[in-house]
């Protein structure tokens, strides 16, 4: 498997593949400024190149950056489960994606492409996730949640049933949703307030 991104978030990643004996053989960066992650060389990326035939994990914490990536490599793309996760086998999770340690994905729940589910979440049953979602630590979803394109669901918010979450919209830490959130909203507090939405 090859990542593309140097970052934080790429340490991640490569823990992911360690607990599941995925070798990562190169780490691919448009500006690295280093020259392995966690000894696994890194290389700047060649706009002409043509790969292999192994998969692809673009390792971008930034949503619309993963995206901007993703849509240029057009690659063969992979999927990471951490070993310690529990995932329903009713589930479905999108080529992309990666899922991080002792997470929990409940039955008949759909995961897009692309996206993060992060160290502690919990998924519960029926919800449905679009591409490029990030569902930060300890965050929980209840059952039949929707959640858009591009969404950044904070570290420990809590979102209660059947709530609908517009695309690219900001959950903050630890914030309580209780009703439903529009595109582009960014959403603080306990219950969970908009106090912005971006464009």
């Amino acid at each position: 498997m090859i990542l593309f991104g140097a970052s934080g978030h790429c340490k991640s990643v490569i823990d992911i593949a360690e607990s599941i004996g995925e070798k990562i053989s190169i780490i691919y960066d448009d500006n690295p400024s280093v020259e392995a992650v966690c000894h696994i060389p890194v290389q700047k990326f060649l706009t002409d190149f043509r790969g292999t035939n192994e998969t692809w994990v673009v390792s971008i914490g930034n949503n619309k950056n993963r995206k901007k990536v993703t849509e240029k490599l057009a690659k063969n793309f992979g999927l990471l489960i951490h070993r310690t996760a529990t995932i329903s086998s009713w589930s479905s999770i999108g080529d992309g994606t990666v899922v991080m340690a002792k997470t929990v994905i409940n039955a008949c729940t759909t995961i897009g492409e692309h996206c993060i589910i992060n160290s502690g979440a919990v998924i519960e049953h029926d919800c449905k996730l679009g591409d490029f979602v990030h569902v930060s630590p300890n965050a929980s979803l209840a059952g039949g949640v929707i959640v858009g394109e591009g969404t950044h669901i904070g570290i420990g918010a809590s979102v209660l049933p059947e709530i609908n979450i517009g695309k690219w919209t900001t959950i903050g830490a630890g914030a309580v949703v209780i009703k439903d959130v529009p595109d582009g909203a960014v959403i603080v507090g306990n219950p969970g307030r908009i106090i912005k939405t971006n464009g």
